[in-house]
């Protein structure tokens, strides 16, 4: 069952889908998804965070926070899972249905830097709620849940929800088709049928975080100590000149 399929079911209204994707240096990570359904969702449905039980979604590993009340009145739940390697990220992805569904992921780690790439689509075929279903979703359920209210509002998928992607890749963005914010790359899934390309790659070099950084820094403080030591020295020199001019008797310093 797509975790975003099983969401959009309370969409009468308008529906927010925030999925944000974490790629460390060494290929593991977090997918996070957020949804967030507004007050008039809540006021046509008595009851509906009862309602919600996401115990499929726990028991393939993921870590459900919500239903929790929002400050306008509406719902919102977070759904929270690690990965190990950026193959399993892209499964997670594409685990959610439409409009993920091709979501791949490359990893390249050698002695001087890592790559990823990001590739796929975002896409809903259609535009229409149906692309949303599943044969799993139907059978738990015995039916599409509030399949009438979404038959008699009339609205899109395009007009009632968003759907956005956000990526934070290692290193230097060298290639992207989504816009930079606040550190991440970011997309909205277009709804309408149309298609968005996820081409993305990113390149960690070594000095870009704490590859060249170790013997830099051991070069740096090897320098320190002979710059100290000669100080030292130089200020020993200087001392003993003095005593002699004056006189007096040198006192060792070492």
């Amino acid at each position: 069952m797509g975790l975003v399929g099983l969401v959009i079911i309370l969409a009468a209204c308008r529906l927010d889908v925030a999925v944000d994707t974490t790629v460390n240096a060494d290929g593991t990570g977090e997918v996070v998804v957020t949804g967030v359904v507004d007050k008039d969702v809540v006021d046509r449905v008595p009851g509906l965070a009862g309602s919600l039980v996401l115990d499929d979604a726990a028991a393939v590993g993921w870590v459900v926070e919500g239903p929790a009340a929002t400050d306008d009145g509406g719902l919102t739940v977070t759904l929270r899972h690690p990965f190990t390697t950026v193959q399993e990220a892209a499964n997670l992805l594409n685990s959610l249905g439409p409009p993920f569904g091709n979501v791949a992921f490359e990893y390249l780690a050698t002695e001087d830097e890592v790559t990823v790439a990001m590739s796929g689509t975002l896409s809903l075929p259609g535009g229409t709620w149906d692309a949303f279903g599943d044969q799993a979703l139907l059978t738990s359920t015995g039916g599409t849940p509030f399949g009438a209210q979404l038959t008699e509002s009339g609205a899109s998928p395009a007009e009632s929800m968003s759907v956005g992607l956000s990526a934070r890749l290692p290193g230097e963005i060298t290639e992207t088709t989504g816009d930079r914010i606040d550190g991440a790359l970011t997309w909205s899934a277009p709804l309408d049928g149309s298609v968005q390309d996820l081409a993305t790659r990113s390149v960690l070099r070594e000095g870009g975080g704490s590859g060249w950084a170790g013997p830099l820094g051991t070069a740096a403080l090897v320098l320190l100590i002979a710059w100290l030591v000669v100080g030292i020295a130089l200020l020993v020199m200087v001392l003993r000149a003095r005593n002699r001019r004056r006189g007096r008797p040198v006192h060792r310093l070492y």
